[in-house]
């Protein structure tokens, strides 16, 4: 089943696209810095949440994880 359809996956998803570019930030803040507009600006937006939500983001993923192991 796709992620669109299924919430449990949707929401894994987001979660792993604000970590990777909350990494991704602070290896090189260039490459998203450049795009803060536009299309690309969405990766730039997810960035900054993990990097001021980052305690929230880390207990978010340690209960997806959660539900994601012990759930099925």
């Amino acid at each position: 089943m796709s992620a669109i359809f299924n919430f449990q996956s949707l929401l894994t998803v987001i979660l792993l696209l604000i970590c990777t570019c909350a990494y991704i930030r602070a290896l090189a803040p260039s490459l998203l810095d450049k795009n803060k507009t536009g299309f690309l600006g969405i990766f730039w937006k997810c960035a900054r949440i993990g990097e001021r939500k980052s305690p929230y983001v880390a207990c978010c993923c340690v209960i997806m994880a959660f539900t994601i192991l012990f759930s099925e």
